[in-house]
């Protein structure tokens, strides 16, 4: 299963805050899969510290939006001379509900914001959790994969 997300670029303005959506955004980009922070949250913020490049991006219409989004992420610059420090806001969207085990609706999740902060402090936070690494399998002492007999 994907983990969708979006990825919307916002300019940093007197008085908005970074843990709300903002009312107007320059460019926006989807991401189908690895959509969560340990994945594509961390990285954006290395192509931001180490000027990496990243890949599997659509780009979208500014007014697109999506019923099956499991992340928004902004990414808040400042333009011209001011060479404001970049932030990343990560909300948690799942707006679409879903069900539990016994049918019952579950509540949307949508505007939870789970992040805020400068592309390091993400790293920090995110980058060695990596949960979709954890059904590796086994390597022996020489390296190869142990597959156990």
């Amino acid at each position: 299963m994907s983990t969708r997300a979006q990825i919307r670029f916002a300019t940093r303005e007197t008085g908005v805050n970074f843990n709300e959506h903002p009312d107007a955004i320059h460019a926006q980009f989807y991401c189908h899969s690895d959509g969560y922070p340990e994945g594509l949250g961390v990285e954006i913020a290395e192509s931001l510290v180490k000027y990496g490049k990243i890949t599997n991006w659509e780009i979208e219409e500014l007014h697109t939006r999506h019923g099956d989004l499991e992340y928004i992420y902004y990414i808040w610059q400042s333009p011209g001379p001011e060479k404001k420090s970049t932030w990343i806001s990560i909300f948690e969207d799942n707006s679409f509900p879903g069900y539990n085990e016994d049918g019952e609706l579950h509540p949307s999740k949508l505007n939870k914001c789970i992040f805020v902060g400068k592309p390091q402090k993400l790293i920090e936070k995110y980058g060695n959790k990596k949960e979709y690494e954890t059904n590796q399998v086994p390597k022996s002492r020489n390296g190869l994969p142990y597959f156990g007999v």
